[in-house]
């Protein structure tokens, strides 16, 4: 399995997923086309599936013109979420084959829309797995709640995510990391992970590098989000739950100015 980013728009990511023994291939949220063509032609690849996360312009809003440029490609979204294009709707636990040795899970992660929908997909054995979260889960940070509360982000992030495989690669929607792990380094000062991985973070930037994809354990390691089952975490959100603690970090992220 070969996964290509594709980055889109001012701070998006695309991902092609490639099947290595059949080069058939996934494209996650194509919202850019073109680009997607360009990749494809590239890596040489034969395109099947869409997988959209979430019904946002940002993430959906190539799907019809994906539908003109590859006749019969199925394109799957979550049944909750109205999802621009859509040909097939996926609930959690569905799964998807893509070529030979590709398998795909979906996993409801519902908050920032009602239906969202992250993907699992496994390779060959041996292969490390890997996870596209859209805009529920980012590097060092997660999406705001604007269809859904701090206990779906809670089950989203800290019980569905977070039982992965630690090292599942965890590749995200958007290009958000230097920002959540300068708010993560508020929370959690003291923590020596979050300032090494902030500061390789920068580096990456400023080569023009992408910082995607983390993993499980990284996230576990630095992301707030992902940390808030932890008694100081709690305190620090001067919170008694791992659920109120979510929502405080959430508002408190809202109003950082940075």
């Amino acid at each position: 399995m070969k996964i290509v980013s594709i980055p889109c728009l001012e701070d998006n990511y695309s991902y092609l997923i490639i099947d290595d023994t059949s080069k058939e291939g996934a494209v996650v949220d194509p919202v850019e086309p073109k680009k997607v063509l360009q990749a494809l032609e590239q890596h040489w690849v034969d395109l099947k599936l869409v997988l959209t996360t979430h019904h946002h312009w940002d993430h959906a809003g190539g799907n019809e013109e994906m539908k003109k440029l590859v006749p019969k490609i199925k394109i799957y979204g979550g049944i909750y979420d109205n999802v621009q294009g859509s040909t097939n709707k996926v609930i959690d636990g569905d799964k998807i084959s893509l070529g030979v040795d590709t398998k795909i899970s979906c996993i409801l992660t519902p908050c920032h829309t009602k239906g969202h929908i992250s993907y699992y997909v496994t390779g060959k054995e041996g292969e490390d797995p890997a996870v596209f979260t859209g805009d529920t889960l980012f590097v060092g940070g997660c999406g705001k709640f604007f269809e859904g509360t701090a206990q779906h982000m809670y089950q989203s992030l800290c019980l569905n995510l977070a039982s992965l495989p630690r090292s599942t690669r965890v590749f995200c929607g958007h290009e958000y990391t230097v920002k959540n792990l300068q708010f993560a380094s508020t929370i959690e000062p003291e923590n020596q992970r979050i300032a090494e991985k902030l500061g390789w973070a920068k580096q990456q930037r400023i080569k023009g590098l992408p910082t995607v994809p983390s993993t499980i354990e990284e996230e576990l390691e630095t992301n707030p989000f992902m940390r808030v089952d932890l008694p100081h975490i709690q305190k620090k959100m001067g919170c008694k739950s791992p659920v109120e603690a979510m929502m405080e970090l959430r508002k408190s992220r809202d109003n950082w100015k940075g």
